[in-house]
């Protein structure tokens, strides 16, 4: 009897481990997660200016001149857009700077980012 139990604990081991090993995600998945991919778009400043009134001068300032959130003014000369692309996709700083992938479109994200990497 004690051999059955321990055949049908294994068996249901077995099948776990195979349920886990398709539904996790891979490591090529996780590397996208980490740092997403900026999509192509053409700079529209109005686009990025009336995204950015909404969304950001509440921690940045309105003239990004910061606030609790860091200046802006001139933060081309520090980083990318495809590194501002990832900052404003996933957030920063454990909750400093929260994530916007729920709040805004990819489009306007990277829209966004090319418009501050041009501050400089």
């Amino acid at each position: 009897m004690q051999k059955w139990i321990m055949s049908g604990l294994f068996f249901v081991a077995c099948v776990f481990a195979i349920v886990l090993l398709f539904t996790l995600p891979g490591k090529d998945q996780v590397a996208q997660e980490a740092k997403p991919t900026m999509p192509e778009v053409t700079l529209d400043a109005a686009q990025a200016e009336a995204v950015v009134k909404a969304s950001c001068i509440a921690c940045h300032g309105d003239q990004l001149q910061g606030q609790s959130g860091p200046n802006l003014q001139t933060i081309g000369t520090v980083l990318s857009a495809e590194q501002l692309y990832s900052t404003i996709s996933k957030g920063k700083g454990g909750g400093m700077m929260p994530s916007f992938k729920d709040k805004l479109k990819d489009e306007e994200i990277a829209n966004v980012a090319l418009w501050l990497s041009e501050k400089k």
